[in-house]
């Protein structure tokens, strides 16, 4: 089975392709710190002030960097199970000038949720459903919140949306056959998890169910309209040419040519030159808070 480059750990390939995809996304992830400093430390008044986070996935260290400069009394702890993705955060914080506050530490998910310590804040972006059991997960996350202490998990909200229903060539549609057969494929590589639990994905009654008072439900929106730049057309061809690699035994003859035609780098139906190719997508987080007093 290929690997997602999502799920931990991630091929050796993964790190371009999920750093592009996070600086496409920094304004969602800014407006989205924003909001996680206001109702964690404005909010109720619970904490007066955040010292240790927690950016569970770590990823390229985008969101790490964010939060570092959100939380500016705070030494922010980027965990990761992928070495590559880790060292890609390191030299970002470094190059931000972050490097003695953002910080990466090698881990094993799940097995490793309950020695990471302490946290004022936990951010896990894309994680949480790559892990077998969710609930599992949510409680020893929950665990290591400190009193008054927030949890913001991001889950996905949307599927991209990128070119018309019908592009000219192929069968109208392809955006939803490939979305279909993604999904067959997702579920069969969460059916693999170690510790695999079925569950229904209510994040709020989850992370009540952790012992946790959800706080709210948000979510952010991506939209770059056409014509689009250079990086969003660089990050859908890449996107693209994992996507076909990934699901060539799910799609038919056709849709794999079509495939073909989108990621040629020379002719006008091709992804990086289409003046109909644009960028739309959205985020849900979903916010909780630990009790003062416990």
């Amino acid at each position: 089975m290929t690997t997602d480059p999502r799920t931990g750990p991630p091929g050796p390939d993964a790190g371009p392709l999920l750093e592009r995809e996070a600086e496409l996304h920094a304004p969602f992830l800014e407006e989205a710190a924003a909001r996680l400093r206001d109702l964690a430390l404005y909010g109720d008044h619970t904490l007066t002030r955040v010292d240790r986070i927690l950016d569970l996935g770590g990823g390229p260290g985008v969101a790490s960097c964010l939060l570092a400069r959100y939380f500016p009394n705070a030494d922010v702890i980027a965990v990761a199970p992928n070495p590559a993705l880790l060292a890609r955060a390191g030299a970002r914080a470094h190059r931000e000038g972050l490097g003695h506050r953002v910080h990466t530490h090698h881990v094993e998910l799940p097995a490793d949720l309950d020695t990471l310590g302490s946290a004022d804040l936990i951010w896990a972006g894309d994680v949480v459903h790559h892990l077998g059991d969710q609930q599992a997960a949510l409680d020893a996350l929950a665990r290591a919140l400190r009193p008054g202490g927030m949890i913001a998990i991001a889950e996905r909200g949307l599927s991209t949306r990128f070119l018309p229903r019908d592009i000219g060539i192929g069968r109208p549609g392809l955006q939803a056959r490939l979305d279909a057969a993604y999904e067959d494929w997702f579920a069969e590589l969460r059916a693999s998890l170690p510790g695999a639990r079925a569950a229904v994905e209510d994040r709020p009654a989850m992370l009540a169910r952790a012992g946790l008072v959800p706080t709210g439900t948000h979510s952010f929106l991506i939209d770059l309209p056409s014509p689009l730049d250079a990086l969003p057309r660089e990050h859908l061809h890449a996107e693209l040419t994992y996507r076909r690699a990934l699901l060539a035994d799910r799609l038919d003859a056709e849709d794999l040519a079509t495939l073909d035609a989108l990621l040629d780098p020379d002719t006008d139906t091709g992804i990086l030159w289409r003046p109909d190719a644009f960028y739309l997508a959205a985020t849900t987080i979903h916010t909780a808070r630990a009790c003062p007093r416990r």
